[in-house]
């Protein structure tokens, strides 16, 4: 149901120019932001996504009569969008989705296109500024790179119900309105996306990044850039994964991880870190030395833990990255 507030923006946005309307939708972009992260599995999509929203809503800003939402509208648009660019067979994925672990001394690097990969987010695109702690964590929980990839089994329809429903806890008949279905229809959904899920269980037993994983991150810092492994290998947990998109390999446990770093990634000796957050988690920016001086931009580096070792090393190398993330593109 249209509030005041709603039928208010109505006659706000009629007859305004793209700028002024697109600054009064701005304050959803954040949400509208994760709600596509989550459909497509990648930031870069999520955001061209958002702005094609942007766009969309502008331009039909003067048929939007207050009937419904400003937001409820949006995530139609939103909706729409993500469906139409998820045309495609392409499912997005993570090294540990496609094979079994890698053994570090004969490990092949063979790489996939950006399309192949679940990619990091930016905690600050996609968390609200405001919110309470108990929904941060919420949300925290549904950003995370094991979730998201999980999501990509689904099939698109089914990805947006199971999202919408359980997620962001949209009732089954505001679903079905902005489906333009029935809600016998999109229980069903969501009954088949659980089933699929269930199928496809991913890790949730990631600690909240807070001050008490501030000493492990801390040592983590230290010992990667003094570059004593074995000293970084005490962090990592007994169960702990290593993946490098776009190479498709990834490592399990501390002692091939080890050996990877003493081994081939014997180069990130020297490396600096920035920290950041992606996911969720705790995250670096990761520079290499340049051979012009400084240190020049690597991979991103996501670090889930258990809040007392280190369970996931996820380094991202992707430089484009270091953009969206607001980290310096060059280190003097």
């Amino acid at each position: 149901m249209a509030t005041d507030v709603d039928t208010d923006l109505a006659d706000e946005l009629s007859g305004l120019d793209a700028a002024t309307v697109l600054q009064q939708l701005e304050p959803h972009r954040r949400e509208l932001t994760g709600y596509c992260y989550r459909v497509l599995g990648s930031s870069f999509e999520a955001e061209d996504a958002v702005q094609e929203t942007m766009v969309r809503a502008w331009k039909a800003s003067d048929r939007f009569e207050g009937r419904s939402s400003v937001r409820s509208w949006l995530y139609r648009i939103a909706t729409n969008v993500c469906l139409d660019m998820l045309r495609g067979p392409q499912r997005r994925a993570r090294p540990m989705d496609l094979g079994p672990a890698s053994r570090a001394d004969v490990a092949v690097l063979a790489t996939r296109p950006e399309h192949a990969w679940v990619t990091p987010v930016a905690d600050a695109a996609v968390l609200p500024a405001d919110s309470d702690p108990a929904t941060l964590a919420a949300i925290r929980e549904s950003i995370r790179l094991a979730f998201v990839a999980a999501l990509q089994y689904l099939p698109p329809r089914q990805r947006v119900v199971l999202i919408l429903r359980e997620v962001l806890s949209w009732q089954a008949s505001e679903v079905a309105q902005l489906l333009e279905t029935s809600v016998a229809s999109v229980n069903s959904a969501l009954q088949r996306a659980r089933a699929t899920l269930a199928e496809h269980p991913y890790e949730d037993e990631i600690a909240e990044v807070d001050d008490d994983q501030a000493p492990l991150l801390a040592n983590y810092v230290d010992a990667f850039e003094r570059y004593d492994i074995e000293r970084l290998v005490a962090l990592l947990h007994e169960d702990a994964i290593m993946s490098m998109p776009p190479f498709d390999l990834w490592l399990s446990g501390p002692v091939d991880i080890g050996r990877w770093f003493l081994g081939t990634g014997i180069e990130c000796k020297g490396s600096r870190l920035v920290a950041t957050a992606a996911n969720g988690c705790a995250a670096f920016g990761s520079y290499r030395l340049d051979p012009n001086g400084g240190w020049a931009p690597w991979s991103l580096q996501v670090l889930e833990s258990d809040g007392e070792r280190i369970t996931g090393h996820h380094n991202f190398l992707d430089t484009s990255l270091f953009a969206q993330f607001g980290l310096p593109l060059h280190l003097d």
